[in-house]
């Protein structure tokens, strides 16, 4: 965030018993506004961001934006905006969250791209795939404690003045989801409509792999200049998102090699199954593409529009299943050149970018990916669900494939419950390991640091294709204890 000596509304007031004097406006949307503050107590200078919307006045929702905050507040990473404190104070006569955040010297992702456009006509790919690798080093974290970001796009990831990549707003989608969906009682979708995942757009529930969905949206923003849907509403761009599918983003830069269509491609598969199965996967094969070929200048097809749409907004909607589909004609995809003999060429670069010139690069195998065909995945728009007097835990639990394994395979069980034994039972007399027939085989040591959160339990992520069921959490090798508290918090029972 950069300090741009812009005044908003609240500069010059203070939060938490004068503690936080907001100073500057960093910026502001519907919905928040993020002001450069300083910090009394640590004489420090920190970012607040200000909820200040009719959310504020649903003690719900300010319970539930003080969990998300206090779950993010445990994220440690070099590119993770750090969150210091949350709270909320009344200003204007009307009760205000926040939440205290690193105050990042530089400025948003979409001003970088902004920039590119402007001199280039996109991102350069080996720049663009070095920023997305550490974005999913990010979520990568993020995501082995449970928490999905949900609004991943250029707005939330700010470069610093080095270059350092930082992600921000982690958990604050999800509390407005909640939020909204508790005073409407209609299931509305909240997000930003051009970088939302298919299951984001039918209101089904979401996990790590939405995520990735809005990364490839995003790489494809960088590399192209453009987005791949565009509307006149954030409806029929959703629509776009579960029915149209992208052109290959070569198409628009023909500077691009076949492993970016195909890398954006499989992050942008409708059916999540078929879209990389972590951040760490997607980060891998970021990090191979980019050395698998030489950078290359950018070269946009004549005629191809760029707008990299840095000035997009978050927005509340209905989930697609719930309304008629709009026109057809409404939905623009990026512009798309008559096919040539060769539309993978590479022209050569113009002497004044300073790249040289792309080398060649060797398709990967068909099958490269994944050894088995993922199971099939519904795509088809559901009907709005009948509504119920029922709270959500009501709602039938999905007893899939992880608690089928956790029943069925003592293995797993096995571990868990060692982590509480003594020392004893796995050494001799003399200290040294007994045979490996004491263990096992696959048996971990667990990390008694490693817990899961009553959260993960009494407000559980939500089938894919079930709005009415929710998903078990994930206890592999978590603390047992912490595993028996989240079952025992919504009334779960486990015999062992």
């Amino acid at each position: 965030m950069s300090q741009d000596g812009a005044h908003g509304r609240y500069a010059g007031r203070a939060l938490a018993n004068n503690r936080y004097q907001l100073r500057d406006l960093l910026g502001e949307g519907g919905m928040a506004s993020v002001h450069l503050a300083h910090d009394t107590m640590l004489d420090r200078p920190v970012a607040i961001k200000t909820l200040h919307t009719e959310l504020g006045r649903e003690q719900a929702f300010r319970e539930r934006f003080r969990r998300e905050a206090q779950a993010v507040a445990k994220l440690t990473h070099t590119n993770i905006v750090s969150v210091f404190d949350t709270g909320e104070d009344s200003l204007d006569g009307m009760t205000m969250p926040y939440i205290v955040m690193e105050y990042v010297e530089g400025r948003p992702l979409g001003s970088v791209l902004d920039e590119d456009v402007r001199q280039f006509g996109a991102m350069p790919a080996d720049k663009a795939l070095k920023i997305t690798a550490d974005v999913l080093a990010a979520l990568e974290i993020s995501h082995e404690m449970g928490l999905v970001h949900r609004d991943i796009k250029p707005g939330n990831v700010m470069m610093t003045k080095r270059g350092v990549v930082k992600v921000m707003d982690f958990g604050i989608a999800r509390a407005m989801q909640s939020g909204v969906t508790s005073m409407t009682q209609t299931g509305m979708v909240v997000g930003t409509p051009q970088y939302l995942s298919p299951e984001q757009a039918l209101g089904r529930g979401v996990d790590a792999r939405s995520d990735l969905y809005s990364v490839g949206i995003m790489l494809f923003q960088l590399v192209t200049g453009r987005l791949p849907f565009e509307a006149d509403s954030p409806l029929a761009i959703a629509y776009a998102h579960v029915q149209e599918e992208p052109v290959a983003p070569s198409s628009i830069n023909r500077a691009l090699p076949p492993a970016v269509d195909a890398l954006i491609a499989r992050a942008l598969k409708k059916n999540p199954n078929e879209r990389f199965p972590s951040a760490e996967a997607m980060r891998d094969e970021c990090l191979r593409v980019a050395a698998s070929f030489q950078a290359a200048p950018p070269s946009i097809v004549p005629g191809a529009q760029t707008a990299s749409g840095a000035g997009v907004g978050s927005a509340v909607f209905p989930p697609v299943g719930q309304t008629p589909p709009p026109a057809t004609n409404n939905v623009q995809t990026p512009y798309q050149p008559a096919p040539t003999p060769n539309p993978y060429g590479t022209p050569t670069p113009a002497p004044a970018y300073g790249y040289p010139q792309q080398a060649g690069y060797q398709t990967p195998a068909p099958n490269a990916y994944a050894s088995s065909t993922p199971p099939p995945y519904n795509i088809t728009p559901q009907q709005a669900p009948a509504a119920s007097s029922g709270g959500r835990n009501n709602k039938p639990v999905i007893l899939g494939s992880i608690i089928v394994s956790v029943i069925a395979v003592g293995g797993l069980i096995a571990a868990l419950l060692m982590n509480g034994g003594s020392d004893d039972d796995a050494k001799g007399s003399d200290g040294a390991s007994t045979s490996a027939s004491s263990h096992p085989t696959g048996y971990r040591k667990g990390d008694e640091n490693r817990t899961i959160e009553k959260t993960e339990c009494t407000d559980p992520q939500e089938s894919y294709d079930d709005p009415d069921k929710i998903q078990v959490p994930d206890f592999t090798y978590k603390n047992w204890d912490s595993v028996l508290s989240c079952l025992k918090s919504v009334g779960w029972h486990y015999d062992k």
